[in-house]
């Protein structure tokens, strides 16, 4: 009990830092929560009374108020925090972290250059995506470097080039993990593993290669295969 006691304060203590930190970006948040709890609530309400049951659908109702009001909540802190992440180096190493199903990937680029351009790599059932952050030249370089650098082991497996920013023909940080989301299945659970097996091979081959001389970036590492999680 008194374990319980000491987390609650801890929980409150988050929402209120998660809604204070996303109010400065999204200054409706508090009404936009607000009347979709309202909303919620009258409706049910409006159904219990029609059906003559109103205390019934009055206690439903502000149970699935709650649930839409934390599920809104959670959606656009979520969003909150991206955009404040956009443009800065890792901010899409955040986005794959965050994604609990359906890809792996790893937290470290499998290419970086001095400036920071950075590009990851996810596998998932709609095949291998490449995306890319930092300069849109600069990256669109490293993805067809790394596209080609793949080619020899990953077969036919589509892979998918994206490039974060705002931008024609880019995809925005807060709708990178939607638009991964949305891409269609192409390949069998099995190929996946078989991808990333694959993939990993070429980066501890890569890994055991000569190193060039010169500076490296800072930050830099050696390319590594994305590992499930």
């Amino acid at each position: 009990m008194a374990r319980e006691t000491s987390e609650n304060p801890g929980r409150l203590k988050q929402i209120r830092l998660a809604y204070t930190m996303t109010k400065k970006v999204d200054t409706k948040i508090g009404l936009i929560i607000a009347g979709v709890g309202l909303l919620t609530f009258g409706v049910f309400l409006a159904i219990g009374f029609a059906i003559d049951h109103p205390v019934y659908l009055g206690i439903l109702g502000f149970i699935v108020a709650v649930l839409a009001m934390a599920i809104v909540f959670g959606r656009r802190a979520e969003r909150a925090a991206f955009g404040q992440m956009e443009g800065q180096p890792g901010a899409v190493a955040a986005v794959l972290n965050n994604i609990r199903r359906g890809w792996s990937s790893s937290s470290t680029p499998v290419a970086v250059t001095r400036n920071q351009d950075a590009v990851y790599r996810a596998v998932g059932r709609a095949g291998i995506a490449l995306i890319g952050e930092g300069n849109p030249n600069r990256v669109r370089q490293l993805l067809a470097s790394e596209k080609k650098k793949m080619a020899r082991v990953v077969g036919d497996v589509p892979v998918h080039d994206i490039v974060v920013g705002n931008g024609e023909g880019e995809i925005p940080l807060k709708k990178l993990q939607i638009h991964l989301m949305r891409l269609p299945r192409a390949i069998t659970a099995a190929q996946v593993t078989e991808t990333n097996d694959r993939l990993r091979a070429l980066g501890d081959l890569l890994s055991k290669a000569p190193i060039p001389k010169g500076p490296m970036p800072k930050g830099a590492r050696m390319p590594k295969g994305g590992q499930a999680r």
